[in-house]
């Protein structure tokens, strides 16, 4: 399973279809250039940190990825830029964002894998009380897996939106039509979602994609129950 597609020549040169739509939400949480304080769940080759760093320059942003050889690994052959504001913290998402204090970032993006899989532990109705903590009225962003009839990413979203007062939804036609496994990026917020921004740049992507507005999740993933710490579940394995 391929994790991450790095361009040290043009740190905004995104391959992966669903790191664009993370972008674009990026893009849309605040005016161009602007710095952003923004916590990464999931490092890897650390292609949105650069990507901050590249577009809004001055950010200061938290890397939490537990793997630190996988660190180690991307500082030696893809090193980040000098003054680059990224630090990353050898740190699981639960114990990383349990230990930022209140109201600590606007932005806060969960992008994690253990075997290929999104871990239990960060879908569940606690963790999204410890995210809205620390970003207070920010912006919320999960990249999720599924296949349809998406059982699992509505048990997500329920959590989601228990916690959470506006959600939206992001996903490739395909995805949202076919029951092979696709990427689902989920935004949420408890101020306003800039939910016509991402329309436009939607419209405009390479690859064309679908925003589900507040309704259309509700009507599209609504009817589950949310994950809590006593009954969870990792995201479906992937396709063969």
């Amino acid at each position: 399973m391929n994790q991450s597609c790095v361009d040290l020549a043009d740190p905004t040169r995104l391959v992966f279809e669903y790191v664009q739509r993370m972008a674009d939400v990026l893009d849309a949480a605040a005016p161009h250039g602007e710095p952003l304080r923004v916590v990464h769940v999931g490092g890897a080759g650390l292609t949105l940190p650069r990507y901050v760093a590249a577009t809004r320059p001055g950010s200061a942003q938290v890397v939490l990825e537990p793997a630190a050889e996988v660190t180690e690994l991307v500082r030696r052959e893809l090193p980040l830029p000098a003054r680059s504001g990224i630090k990353v913290r050898p740190a699981d998402g639960r114990s990383g964002v349990a230990g930022l204090r209140d109201g600590y970032a606007e932005v806060l993006l969960l992008d994690a894998f253990a075997d290929a899989r999104v871990p239990a532990e960060l879908v569940t109705v606690e963790f999204f009380d410890e995210v809205a903590r620390v970003i207070d009225r920010g912006v919320f962003v999960l990249n999720l897996t599924d296949r349809a009839p998406f059982g699992w990413s509505r048990r997500v979203i329920a959590g989601v939106r228990q916690v959470f007062g506006s959600v939206a939804l992001t996903a490739e036609p395909a995805t949202l039509r076919a029951r092979r496994l696709g990427n689902l990026v989920v935004v949420a917020s408890r101020g306003p979602l800039p939910v016509d921004v991402l329309g436009a740049r939607a419209v405009s992507a390479p690859a064309p994609y679908r925003v589900l507005d507040a309704r259309q999740v509700s009507d599209g993933f609504g009817g589950g129950t949310p994950f809590t710490d006593a009954d969870t579940a990792p995201s479906p394995p992937p396709d063969r």
